[in-house]
C-alpha cells in the first residue's frame, strides 16, 4: 500500500503563489489531498480549488477549542452540537476525517476518569459518524514543548478512550513529531495500533520544521513501516518549511513515497 500523502495548506502557500496553483502543483507532484483546520468562509473555495485538481481534502477540525474539550462534560452539549454540523459539512465535501481534542487536563480528575469522561463524549456523536461514513480522530498532542497540560499525550491513553467507545469510526490522529516528544518507539507503536489510527501527522523534531538532517526523525523507515501494515488514509505533512514551501513539499513527499 503507497503512502497517500496530504499537505496542510496554510503552512506550505507561499505569498506569492495563488492556492490554485498550490493545489496544481501538490497535485503534480504526487500529492493526494490537502487539509486545513478551522472551517472559515474560505473552506468551500478551498475544497473546490482541491477537487479542480484531483485533490482530497483529508481533514479538518471538527470542534472548537483544543484546551476546553472533551474531558469536560460541561462541554459536550455544545461539542456534539459543532461535531454534528462538522460531519454534515464532511459528509457533503467528501472530508474523511474530523480532529477532535481531548482538552487540557482538569484539575482533582485522573486519567482514569477522563477516559470515560472523553468516551461518554463521543460516543453521543460516533453513531452519527458511524451513519455518514466519518471519522473522529482525536489528536495526540505533546504536553511538554507545545501543549502543556494536554490529556491525550501518550498513545495508550488515547487508544483506551477508542476501546471504550468502540466505534470503527472514532480513532486517533497519531501525530509522528509529538509522538516522538513524548514517548518515541514510534514504529512499534504504530504497528501495534494501526486499527486505531485515523490520519497521521508529521513534523522534524525538534522546531517542528523540515525532514532534513538536522533533525531526528528517520521518515524514510516510518512510513515504509506505516505502508506495510495496509493503512489505506492520509499522511498530512504539518511543519512550517525552513525555506521554499515548494521545494520543501517536492523533497517531502520523495522521502516519504514509501510503500
Amino acid at each position: 500500500m503507497r503512502i497517500q500523502q496530504s499537505i496542510c495548506y496554510p503552512l506550505f502557500k507561499p505569498d506569492d503563489l495563488p492556492l490554485e496553483q498550490l493545489c496544481e502543483t501538490a497535485a503534480k507532484i504526487g500529492y493526494k489531498a490537502i487539509e486545513f483546520w478551522d472551517r472559515d468562509e474560505s473552506s468551500d473555495e478551498v475544497i473546490a480549488l482541491a477537487k479542480q485538481h484531483g485533490l482530497v481534502v483529508a481533514s479538518m477540525c471538527g470542534h472548537t477549542s483544543l484546551t476546553d474539550g472533551l474531558n469536560r462534560r460541561e462541554d459536550h452539549d455544545r461539542i456534539e452540537a459543532e461535531i454534528i454540523a462538522s460531519v454534515d459539512y464532511a459528509a457533503k465535501h467528501g472530508i474523511p476525517g474530523l480532529i477532535c481534542f481531548s482538552g487540557n487536563r482538569n484539575e482533582g480528575q485522573s486519567d482514569e476518569e477522563a477516559v470515560d469522561v472523553v468516551a461518554d463524549g463521543l460516543k453521543r456523536v460516533a453513531p452519527y459518524a458511524e451513519k455518514h461514513g466519518i471519522n473522529l480522530n482525536m489528536e495526540l498532542l505533546n504536553s511538554k514543548v507545545d501543549h502543556p497540560g494536554y490529556q491525550c499525550d501518550h498513545t495508550a491513553w488515547g487508544v483506551a478512550v477508542c476501546r471504550k467507545v468502540a466505534s470503527p469510526r472514532v480513532r486517533l490522529l497519531y501525530d509522528i513529531y509529538h509522538m516522538q516528544i513524548m514517548e518515541g518507539d514510534l514504529i512499534r507503536t504504530i504497528r501495534e495500533h494501526i486499527e486505531h489510527i485515523g490520519h497521521f501527522h508529521t513534523a522534524g523534531n525538534p522546531d517542528r520544521n523540515d525532514m532534513d538532517d538536522e533533525q531526528e526523525l528517520n521518515y524514510r523507515g516510518i512510513c515504509r513501516a506505516i505502508a506495510t501494515t495496509g493503512y489505506d488514509l492520509y499522511l498530512g505533512h504539518e511543519f512550517q518549511p525552513k525555506g521554499d514551501p515548494v521545494e520543501a513539499m517536492r523533497t517531502t513527499f520523495a522521502i516519504c513515497d514509501q510503500s
